[in-house]
This record gives structure tokens, sequence and C-alpha cells, in this order.
């Protein structure tokens, strides 16, 4: 079974763009194949990977409901609705040369995203046993802990910044994590954006009201903000990046096997 990693936390804090670089320094450690999943339904991941997407899970079940209702069905004659669901999921997948990429995305319109959370879970599922490492850039919140989208998970690394909120809002998935019985062997939190990579005080504090384990500090950086604003890969940053040498430094004592 696949060693799971669940990158969570609030928005807005850089989850997605630790996510990319922790992906790409495992490939170099020689961890791969891995298997990378966006599973927010605002996905970017792939933005942060340098690689393009053809089509998510998302898309993929809302041509087969509209197939349903459209004479012109883009099903082929003979195959079941199921077969053809089966042969458009392995579509999604991006193949890169150390890792795969899957996408959840989003259905169109108004509704939840109960469906393409089952259908995440499914592909998950079917895929747990395929890879070494399975990691799982999650949607900013706590649904697919909540509703027990990952099949299981080995590791499970909060993102937060510097913020009190931030903390707060980590320490909050922790709890869930522990009432959901997910039992991951490291449940660690990484500061990011932070101030010359040093902690105030007042967060200091937090982390320990909260009881987070802190795995480390990365500091903030404003290379990695021209590299968005330019739409270049974050995974491109120069070798001697203070944000990369961190958090290689951070995956290091994480030990993964």
């Amino acid at each position: 079974m696949a060693h799971t990693i669940a990158v969570a936390g609030k928005g807005g804090v850089g989850k997605t763009t630790l996510c990319g670089l922790l992906i790409q320094y495992l490939c170099e450690q020689g961890k791969g194949p891995i298997l990378a999943v966006d599973a927010d339904a605002n996905s970017n991941l792939n933005e942060v990977l340098g690689v393009e997407v053809e089509t998510t899970l998302g898309e993929i079940r809302e041509e087969i409901a509209q197939s349903e209702m459209n004479s012109n069905s883009p099903i082929p004659s003979g195959m079941t609705k199921a077969d053809y669901a089966e042969f458009k999921f392995n579509s999604a997948l991006v193949e890169e040369d150390d890792y795969d990429l899957l996408v959840m995305g989003r259905t169109q319109g108004k509704g939840c995203y109960c469906y393409v959370n089952g259908l995440l879970q499914a592909q998950l599922a079917k895929f747990q046993n395929s890879y070494p490492y399975i990691v799982v850039d999650n949607e900013a919140g706590m649904e697919h802990i909540s509703r027990g989208v990952l099949p299981s998970m080995q590791t499970a690394i909060l993102v937060s910044d510097c913020s009190r909120r931030g903390v707060q809002a980590v320490g909050r998935i922790a709890k869930l994590i522990d009432e959901c019985s997910m039992h991951p062997s490291t449940v660690g939190l990484i500061i990011n954006r932070a101030p010359n990579g040093e902690l105030n005080e007042g967060t200091r504090e937090e982390i320990e009201k909260q009881g987070l384990n802190l795995l480390g500090v990365v500091p903030q950086d404003e290379t990695v903000f021209q590299y968005d604003c330019d739409g270049k890969p974050t995974v491109d940053l120069p070798e001697d990046s203070p944000v990369r040498a961190a958090l290689r430094q951070i995956v290091d004592k994480l030990n993964l096997q």
C-alpha cells in the first residue's frame, strides 16, 4: 500500500506551492513513481508543477451526465456507461517521468461536490497499491478528511502562515484527523512565509497552545511571488532558493522510507 502524504491547511497560505516542491523533492530522491493528487475543486497544482491538464474527474462526470440527455452521446455503441467512465478516468491521469497527476476538478454550476468526492475516493482506492507514495493537495478546509475521501493517511503535513488564525485552523484539522481515527504516524506543522524565516512569540505561543508538532519554518521569499506573477512553475525556482532549502530540510527530518 502506498504511503499517503496529505497536505492540508487554510486557504492562501502557500499550501499548494509547498506540495509541488515536496513532490519534486521526493522524485529527486528516487521515491517515485509518485501519484500527485490535486483534491481541490479550485485546482492549480498543475501550474505549480508546470504540466498541462486536459481533463479532470469533475469534467468527465459532467460529460457523462450530459450524455444521458443528449442524442449525440460520446459513449460508443456497444460500450457501457461504466466502461466508458473507467476509460475516461484512466485518461485523466497526466503521466510525467517520475510522477502522475490526477486532478479532481469540479462540477458545473450549482450543487455540492459529493459525487466528485466519491469519484476521487474510488480512484485513490484503485491506485493506492500502484505507487510507493501518494501526495494529496487537499482543499482549503477539512471536507476530504471528514468525509473519508482518503483511503489512508500515513503522514499529515499541516501548513499555516504566521497568523494565529492560520495556526488555529490547522489545529482544528489536527483534532479532526484524531477524531476520524485515521492514525497517521506523523502529524506535523509547517509555518510558511515567515519573515526572515523566524517565528514571533505570538505564533510560537499559539502553536504550543494547539499542541502541534512543528516540523519547520519556511521563509518568505519574493522570488516565489514573482514566479507566480510571471506564470512560471514554482518547481523551477533556483537551486539556492531559501524556500526550496527549507522544505528539503523538513522532508529529510520526516525520514520517509
